[in-house]
């Protein structure tokens, strides 16, 4: 592994980007198939986690990956206010939970694990290859890449236009966290934001369509505005040395 990362950061995490892809494909099936959803799920993303944690620990890539503190006081992002209002989207029609306490575990254990994934293949693998040659296609391909894969949900039974709108916010929370990650030299708040939603989601009401297009606004807006106001900083710290 050490040596396709060295040889080429972008074809190391495109394979990335297929393993998980394809991986929590099958892993979901077999779950559903045998009765105990997210049962197989949870072990791969438990495995498929320590093995990038410790292969970026045991390479020295932690702060390459953003897997340190981030950089600069929390007042300079807002005290991260925005990401924790998208955060909240589960909530906003209510709560409630129709699954059995063993469900709720694995579920809540897979998406942590999903949160901290995405995010380290995402925001710290692909963007990370790309940063060097061009910023701005780093940022765009990153946030893209990161929404329509969600496209998959389709093969999963999803509805086209739901599928179709979780896009659009989707590549708006990928820009947002990606040019955080950008600014803060640090990828830990996108995967606490990340997991949160993520684990969230299990409790969250059925959501007529005047409510999903709404929230669907809020985080579009919300996400793609954050990340605006985030480079923004960023070339008013360049044009201000002192």
């Amino acid at each position: 592994m050490r040596k396709l990362f060295e040889k080429s950061e972008i074809w190391f995490a495109v394979m990335w980007i297929i393993i998980y892809v394809v991986g929590f494909s099958v892993a979901d099936s077999i779950s559903e198939s045998i009765g105990i959803p997210k049962l197989v799920t949870a072990i791969v993303s438990l495995a498929m986690s320590a093995v990038l944690f410790f292969f970026v620990k045991k390479n020295d890539l932690m702060a390459y990956f953003g897997l340190c503190k981030v950089q600069g006081r929390s007042r300079k992002y807002l005290y991260f206010l925005p990401i924790v209002l998208t955060s909240s989207v589960n909530f906003w029609n209510g709560v409630t939970c129709k699954a059995s306490m063993p469900e709720v575990l694995l579920f809540i254990l897979s998406m942590l694990c999903v949160g901290f994934l995405e995010e380290l293949i995402f925001r710290g693998f692909l963007f990370k290859a790309m940063l060097r040659d061009n910023v701005k296609t780093a940022i765009v391909v990153s946030s893209l890449t990161f929404g329509f894969g969600h496209i998959v949900n389709l093969l999963r039974g999803e509805a086209l236009l739901e599928t179709l709108m979780q896009l659009i916010y989707a590549s708006a929370i990928g820009f947002c966290f990606t040019v955080l990650f950008y600014v803060g030299k640090s990828i830990i708040p996108c995967i606490i934001a990340h997991a949160v939603v993520n684990s969230t989601s299990l409790f969250c009401m059925d959501r007529n369509w005047t409510m999903f297009l709404i929230s669907t606004a809020v985080i579009t807006v919300v996400g793609v505005g954050y990340g605006v106001y985030l480079l923004r900083s960023v070339k008013k710290d360049e044009s201000d040395p002192a």
